[in-house]
């Protein structure tokens, strides 16, 4: 069963190419969605796939990079939105 899951990630995670990794993380763990800045300098995710590839994916994003320090994971459920990919939204 396809899951949704609406993650606020926060710390050092914009300007050290976390959400090229966040990207790159769902090709691997199979995630449709997409990765934003947000205002606050937190990074917002919107995710879909199967709970299994939905924790693997969450597990290696709490990871970051070398240049990300995450201080913070928030995580809700929502409603399936039916992403035919994963993009890095620029708005």
């Amino acid at each position: 069963m396809i899951k949704h899951l609406k993650i606020i990630i926060s710390g050092r995670v914009q300007g050290v190419f976390f959400r090229r990794l966040v990207k790159d993380i769902s090709y691997k763990t199979n995630i449709k969605g997409f990765v934003k800045n947000m205002p606050d300098k937190s990074v917002y995710i919107s995710a879909e796939g199967l709970e299994e590839d939905l924790d693997s994916f969450l597990e290696k994003c709490k990871r970051g990079n070398a240049w990300s320090k995450i201080k913070g994971v928030k995580v809700d459920e929502g409603d399936v939105q039916f992403f035919e990919s994963f993009t890095i939204d620029l708005s």
